[in-house]
């Protein structure tokens, strides 16, 4: 239990269960459910990367939110899917807690921020430059950058792959792995 302004939405735990996933003969595919304000970035990445890197068909479904470091967990899916509700922000990458005013914390962020953008650019068909634009969009969100995508402008630019529901996912998933659904 921590303060309210500390994140702590932690992520390690699925690494070690994706890696499992991708081994098991009896898993013949992945669905990604996806609600999340955000929360660690390097273990959000590394998921990412995961997932990008599983041979196991993957689909992601981003219901409710897939805000922050959620966007590049959602486009890693070999299909990737959102609910016509559901929302995605997309802002420039921020720290709590005590941070270091000298220009070494600034090019961290930006080592970080860069990393992001290229993930999401080569998964997605957003280009990087227009990724940073709506990572510091000024005039949408009060008190921040950035910018709040629903499913539908998720879709039309590219940043997903389709609207989408649980039996849609779930179709395309047992489409992509040669089966019927039981």
């Amino acid at each position: 239990m921590l303060p309210q302004n500390v994140k702590t939405t932690k992520y390690e735990h699925v690494l070690p269960q994706l890696a499992a996933i991708e081994e098991s003969p009896e898993i013949g595919g992945l669905l990604i459910l996806l609600n999340t304000v955000g929360g660690d970035i390097e273990a959000g990445l590394a998921i990412a990367e995961l997932i990008r890197g599983l041979k196991t068909p993957a689909v992601s479904l981003v219901l409710g939110g897939g805000h922050s470091i959620g966007v590049p967990m959602a486009v890693a899916a070999r299909v990737s899917m959102i609910a016509p509700s559901a929302a995605m922000t997309i802002h420039p990458v921020r720290m709590n807690g005590t941070v270091l005013g000298v220009p070494q914390t600034f090019a961290y962020l930006q080592k970080i921020q860069e990393r992001i953008v290229r993930f999401v650019s080569q998964n997605s068909r957003v280009g990087e430059r227009a990724y940073l634009g709506l990572m510091h969009r000024t005039d949408e969100l009060a008190g921040d950058m950035g910018s709040v995508i629903h499913g539908a402008e998720a879709v039309e630019m590219g940043l997903i792959d389709r609207l989408g529901t649980l039996s849609d996912a779930l179709g395309e998933l047992h489409r992509m792995i040669g089966s019927e659904p039981v």
